[in-house]
């Protein structure tokens, strides 16, 4: 699958830990230098995991999409912010939210 960010076709990689050294120690990572996006595909039924890990899989992939958007405009360069985790964090957990207070009030 691939989503355009900034006219730049990133690719999304959706994969166990196992596939990838690079999850051992993160849920995702966004690799600007090869346009690939990848968010780790938990496993189910292990213990103490969450209930519904597919809310959790796709705030990660926005997470990493909205990194990507940072690094294509520029910011992430050149903002400590932009390359803040709690706040890439926030706009992926409220990006939901916000996109249905817009859609309310017909602010598309």
């Amino acid at each position: 699958m691939t989503v355009n960010v900034l006219g730049e076709n990133y690719t999304l990689n959706f994969i166990l830990e196992e596939e990838d050294e690079g999850l051992k120690e993160c849920d995702g990572y966004c690799d600007e230098t090869i346009k690939t996006l990848v968010v780790k595909q938990y496993k189910r039924g292990e213990p103490g995991s969450k209930k519904v890990l597919e809310l959790q899989e796709k705030k990660n992939f926005r997470h990493e999409i909205i990194h990507a958007f940072l690094y294509e405009s520029g910011l992430a360069e050149n903002s400590a912010w932009a390359q803040e985790e709690e706040m890439v964090d926030w706009f992926a957990k409220q990006f939901p939210k916000l996109l249905a207070a817009f859609r309310e009030v017909d602010a598309l």
